[in-house]
């Protein structure tokens, strides 16, 4: 009896074992470009939550390249996202942004077998040779085109200063603004700064010498202060300023800006896919689809702008700090 006894238990605790490893979830690895705070990033990550849902075990990791630029912090940043990934062993990664892709997925996982799908590549992926054959992803293409279309209808001029961080993006994000730029007969200059002094330098001489500004992210300025940076554009505006950059939007009048959660919610339906037995390979590269229009109230009303009406009905979103 005793044995009897003995040989069930075991069978139920093999049982219970079984059944434990039988629900084990499948690992998700989101490996984001920059921190944690970022409006960007945390954007990304709230839709790669919400999508993945309890589908699989999902865990973050933060390259913070925008607030450690040199090169050494990047590729150590991507030598620990590669140990995280070779202990971990995740089913399918999820990357945002160029970080992520030009030191993690290029020197790692070039056509390895482990599934990658990234989001939030500025432009155009040729740079970093994609698709591989383990790798597919969505391009983040800004509204530029539309953007500068209405700032020259409202202001009537085509001379315009590009403002941002001297980071990786910005300056990818200045080399399509300014294709764009020439194609529409606009005089673009630029100034990409690492400090919020020579930013504000930067607006006041767009203030003085150009018809309006084109404002870049701030993301890679470390001494960037939200409430004094408001305090002085407002006290300094003269002219229109526009952005592809919801979290510039305090200090922009018009905004047509990406929506970050479009980029993690498309990733993560992918992941989900590859989870289910599909190949990154199947699916292929795409750009954003999606777009929101903004205004800052207070800082038009400010410097007298009166938007065109189509652009007023169709602001979703409304800046107003008076």
């Amino acid at each position: 009896m005793k044995l009897l006894v003995s040989i069930l238990s075991s069978c139920i605790l093999l049982s219970a074992a079984g059944a434990t490893q039988a629900k084990a979830k499948p690992r998700c690895l989101l490996v984001s470009s920059y921190h944690q705070g970022y409006a960007w990033s945390d954007g990304v990550a709230a839709g790669v939550r919400s999508t993945l849902g309890e589908a699989c075990e999902l865990r973050r990791f933060d390259m913070d390249t925008k607030r450690h630029k040199d090169e050494a912090a990047k590729k150590k940043a991507a030598r620990k996202a590669h140990e995280l990934i070779e202990n971990w062993r995740p089913n399918v990664v999820i990357t945002a942004d160029d970080n992520a892709a030009k030191y993690l997925i290029v020197p790692y996982y070039k056509d390895k077998s482990l599934p990658i799908v990234f989001c939030g590549v500025n432009w155009t992926a040729e740079a970093y040779g994609f698709p591989f054959r383990n790798v597919t992803g969505m391009i983040e293409v800004a509204p530029v085109k539309a953007l500068l279309k209405a700032a020259v209808e409202i202001t009537r001029g085509r001379k315009a200063l590009y403002i941002g961080a001297e980071t990786l993006s910005e300056k990818k994000n200045l080399r399509w603004t300014r294709k764009v730029a020439l194609k529409q007969g606009i005089e673009l200059d630029q100034r990409l700064v690492t400090n919020s002094e020579d930013w504000l330098k930067a607006y006041r001489r767009g203030q003085r010498d150009y018809d309006f500004v084109v404002i870049g992210s701030h993301a890679g300025i470390d001494d960037w202060d939200d409430d004094r940076m408001r305090e002085q554009v407002f006290a300094e505006s003269r002219v229109l300023s526009v952005t592809v950059a919801s979290w510039m939007m305090p200090v922009t009048m018009l905004g047509m800006t990406k929506i970050p959660e479009e980029q993690g919610e498309w990733a993560a339906s992918v992941a989900l896919e590859i989870l289910k037995g599909h190949k990154a390979s199947e699916f292929p590269l795409l750009s954003n689809r999606q777009w929101e229009l903004w205004q800052n109230r207070s800082l038009l009303k400010k410097v007298g702008i009166d938007l065109p009406e189509r652009l007023k009905r169709k602001a979703k979103r409304v800046i107003d700090l008076e």
